[in-house]
């Protein structure tokens, strides 16, 4: 299909910025090559064999995937740029899992990067492609360029379909445009299309994100959990055989709040999505009030709360500094049988030795991140008992987790720092290195005590911020 006579000025614009920074970004990149050793094709055919970690598109794909799975976006164009040295075609495989990995890391640069170069080997990106490349304008909250992607798949004769739609829906709920979200409900609505539980989750979103917050926005988010309710045509059609081949989950697509927690399987009834974001803006607003309103009417519904649900009801009661409230909530859902997710533990709580015993760990991390609201002297030592909790029952601090954790606790500006420090150990303790903004924020909350310049501790974590700045802190 011949390329269409004019893209939109702006998207030709952020694609032309994608190309223009390629050969300035070259002197940055080599982080895979640090990982898998130097690639010296001068080297003798027996040590270049050891050094090359693949030889055929086949096998460029599978560790693409590989990368993804892992967590390590930022290594996708450095493979794509050796794959490209060895004289290696990259078929449209090979760009579905390029641009799937930098849709799961929020790589929006990235991603344009790797449409223009799917476009220059004359494959025409198809609709799947280009509703991973709106999801990941919705990551980073870029609404226009999710709205120009649209705007291209008319000149490039590609049709959206149902997911296209729910996809720019969210992306601009996102960025708070509730404006344009009504406009695409308008549309869809006038194609015959109802709304489905990711549409009304979207709505809530957009209400949430939108400055200031509506003043009806309890009514509202009521009035859209309560539609979501209804079967809708959009239901059957919303789900996609190739996303879920791709590893790519509709909640993960539509940028949902409760994404990760698919991902792990960890207590979640997905049919309770418009709830699920409903609980879970409560919580971000600190509104008490609709969040109590939400279980009168999930209890009229005769549902009762999972995992994720209380974990919000936690970090509402946590985030309106409420902390007794909190405790006192887990503690009920802990005397009332019902499982307990790991999760949980994480926003609370200063409680007993056998009360700590008896919670999961996602429910010890909940406690913490929400004890920690305010850096109150009770929260802090709260939030350091969960952590303490949690390991000693040999629950370690993933990357992800142990940074969010890190960088909460690094705000602290009074006090001992012994949570940010507790935290630190804890990651160092199984080989476990934070991401740069948690370690960033860490090394500055040293600086700014009374430490001496050959502390252990300091030097370490200098290092590690030196090394994690030099390797990804100019890469987009």
């Amino acid at each position: 299909m011949p390329p269409p006579p004019k893209l939109h000025q702006n998207l030709q614009l952020s694609l032309s910025n994608s190309l223009n920074q390629e050969e300035a970004a070259k002197s940055r990149r080599g982080s895979l090559r640090r990982v898998v050793g130097s690639r010296n094709f001068s080297a003798s055919t027996e040590e270049y064999s050891k050094r090359n970690y693949a030889d055929n598109v086949a096998e460029y794909n599978t560790v693409l995937g590989s990368l993804t799975a892992k967590r390590r976006h930022y290594l996708l164009r450095d493979a794509y740029d050796d794959m490209v040295l060895d004289g290696v075609m990259p078929n449209r495989d090979t760009f579905r899992s390029l641009v799937v990995g930098t849709m799961k890391g929020s790589r929006l640069q990235d991603a344009f990067f790797f449409i223009n170069q799917m476009k220059t080997m004359g494959l025409v990106p198809d609709v799947t492609l280009y509703n991973f490349l709106i999801s990941t304008c919705g990551k980073s909250r870029n609404s226009d360029q999710a709205v120009q992607i649209l705007e291209e798949m008319k000149c490039m004769q590609v049709k959206p379909n149902v997911q296209t739609y729910i996809c720019l829906l969210n992306a601009c709920a996102a960025d708070g445009r509730l404006d344009r979200v009504y406009a695409i409900v308008r549309d869809m609505t006038a194609a015959g299309l109802g709304l489905n539980k990711f549409c009304y989750a979207g709505l809530i979103i957009a209400h949430k994100n939108k400055t200031p917050v509506p003043d009806d926005f309890d009514t509202k988010v009521i009035e859209f959990v309560e539609r979501s309710k209804m079967w809708s045509s959009v239901e059957t059609d919303s789900e996609n055989a190739e996303n879920v081949m791709m590893g790519v989950t509709d909640e993960e697509l539509y940028n949902l709040p409760t994404a990760e927690y698919v991902h792990r399987r960890l207590f979640l009834a997905r049919p309770l999505t418009a709830y699920h974001t409903a609980f879970y803006a409560a919580a971000d607003l600190k509104n008490v009030q609709l969040m109590e309103t939400l279980l009168d009417t999930l209890s009229k519904d005769r549902k009762t709360p999972d995992g994720f649900i209380m974990m919000q009801i936690i970090r509402c009661h946590c985030n309106a500094g409420d902390i007794e409230r909190a405790r006192q909530t887990l503690e009920d859902y802990r005397n009332s049988g019902k499982p307990l997710a790991a999760d949980l533990f994480v926003h609370l709580t200063f409680i007993e030795y056998q009360f700590w015993l008896q919670c999961k760990p996602i429910w010890l991390q909940t406690l913490a991140e929400g004890a920690m609201v305010g850096y109150t002297e009770k929260g802090m030592q709260i939030a350091q008992d969960a952590l303490v909790a949690m390991n000693q029952r040999n629950f370690s601090l993933n990357p992800r987790t142990g940074s969010d954790l890190l960088l909460i606790a690094a705000g602290e500006k009074t006090g001992g720092y012994t949570t940010a420090n507790f935290i630190w150990d804890l990651m160092r303790a199984r080989n476990v290195t934070p991401i740069l903004p948690a370690v960033e924020a860490y090394y500055k909350g040293l600086k700014e005590r009374e430490i001496p310049e050959n502390d252990a501790r300091l030097l370490l974590v200098s290092q590690t911020y030196d090394n994690l700045r030099s390797r990804f802190g100019n890469r987009n």
